[in-house]
């Protein structure tokens, strides 16, 4: 039994460190970041942590188990909340001097980017992106190119934002200067529903574990029936009463 227990040895080692360990889902987060997508996994009862590494920036990691089910949420949910640009940041002094075009082409960007932050900011929705195309004026020609506007909305199931169209193009027309009502169109498609929470963090660390010592004791037992037929294939066999040995 005590060579049962040597070849046990491995066989246990290599399930424990199998089912053990956490895997990074994301990385180079802010802690805002980091704190919305743990409370979100938490809430579908999916246990993550966070650290941060020498930079100050964070990183979010679950249960290898649990890797695909927590990319899953969190991307039905628009985790992590996307970093848009703002305009203070793109003209900020830095020596140089910028040309015309230059400037315009940070101008458009930027405001895209401050609206699409601002739709984004609306209950319900996953993802946004404000599109602009605003044709500079030709001196040369007396003919005015309207600027126009397009906006893209993903939202989660369960709000229905279509009746808010109306707000959005609102929002865009009066930010950008020129910019008609009939020329911002607004799409808005739902997000692929998260996938819904089946277990308790308690219930899940309890399952994962009982069926790692099921598996292990399925491999003792079958280490048990081998050494037990190799040692019974050794014995003499005894002949019975009346019978001759061969």
């Amino acid at each position: 039994m005590h060579a049962i227990g040597k070849a046990a040895l491995p066989l246990l080692a290599a399930l424990a460190l199998a089912g053990c360990g956490s895997q990074e889902i994301y990385g180079h987060l802010k802690e805002a970041q980091a704190n919305d997508m743990i409370a979100a996994l938490r809430d579908a009862h999916i246990d993550a942590s966070k650290s941060a590494d020498k930079d100050g920036q964070w990183a979010v990691a679950v249960d290898r188990d649990n890797f695909s089910k927590a990319i899953q949420l969190l991307r039905a949910k628009g985790l992590p909340r996307e970093d848009f640009a703002n305009l203070g940041s793109l003209f900020e002094k830095k020596g140089l001097v910028s040309s015309p075009t230059e400037e315009r082409a940070r101008l458009i960007y930027g405001l895209s980017q401050e609206l699409s932050h601002t739709v984004s900011e609306i209950d319900g929705v996953v993802q946004a992106r404000v599109h602009l195309a605003m044709p500079q004026a030709d001196p040369l020609s007396d003919q005015v190119k309207p600027a126009s506007a397009a906006v893209f909305v993903k939202y989660q199931p369960g709000f229905d934002l279509r009746g808010q169209t109306g707000a959005i193009k609102s929002l865009v027309t009066n930010s950008i200067e020129g910019l008609a009502v009939d020329k911002v169109s607004v799409v808005m498609v739902p997000s692929q529903a998260a996938p819904p929470p089946e277990q308790s963090i308690l219930t899940a660390s309890f399952d994962g574990w009982a069926s790692r010592i099921l598996l292990g004791l399925v491999g003792i037992g079958g280490l048990v029936a081998l050494f037990w037929r190799r040692r019974t294939a050794r014995l003499p066999v005894v002949p019975t009463q009346g019978e001759q040995p061969s």
